[in-house]
């Protein structure tokens, strides 16, 4: 025991050691409901924070949108991706699926146009409800100038692995193209 006054209570018998048992539980019980563990000021304070960076980055891509507008560069960027656009071949059994914004959304495509897609040759936009497969430096650029319509884009970042020193299982490579 640490707690030498408890010690002497026990040795002259006027505690049991369930008694000391239960008070030790009891002052830990007591320590975890003082911590503020996400107190309502701290949450909101967060929420706060991330409703403003929200806001900020909302107005930042109005922004570029916007100036891009002005310039004439989205027109541009339309007919571009619709005239490199690659065709999708009406044979296509893979199905791959991408998000944009909140929704799922999902293509057919051949296997050779998925690993082109996994390996970052190609990269997804989505315009007035048609998904495009266009070159990757052509889905950056449709990234930067509006975030909003691209569908997929590889990046070197993503496919990074955080491997561990003691992993068991660092001998089984999980393949990027799992489908399930």
């Amino acid at each position: 025991m640490a707690n030498p006054f408890q010690e002497q209570l026990l040795k002259a018998g006027l505690v049991s050691k369930q008694k000391v048992r239960d008070t030790k539980t009891q002052k830990r019980r007591d320590r975890k409901a003082k911590v503020d563990d996400g107190s309502e000021v701290l949450r909101q304070e967060i929420a706060a924070k991330k409703q403003a960076q929200i806001e900020k980055d909302r107005a930042l891509n109005e922004q570029r949108f916007a100036e891009a507008t002005e310039k004439g560069q989205v027109r541009g960027l339309i007919t571009e991706f619709k005239r490199l656009a690659i065709e999708i071949p009406k044979d296509a059994e893979v199905k791959f699926n991408y998000t944009l914004g909140t929704k799922i959304y999902s293509i057919y495509i051949n296997d050779k146009l998925q690993s082109q897609l996994l390996n970052g040759q190609l990269g997804i936009v989505r315009h007035d409800e048609v998904s495009y497969l266009v070159p990757h430096k052509l889905a950056e650029r449709v990234q930067l100038l509006v975030p909003e319509w691209c569908g997929y884009l590889w990046q070197q970042d993503d496919n990074q692995q955080v491997v561990e020193e003691d992993d068991p299982y660092a001998d089984y490579v999980i393949p990027d193209d799992l489908m399930w």
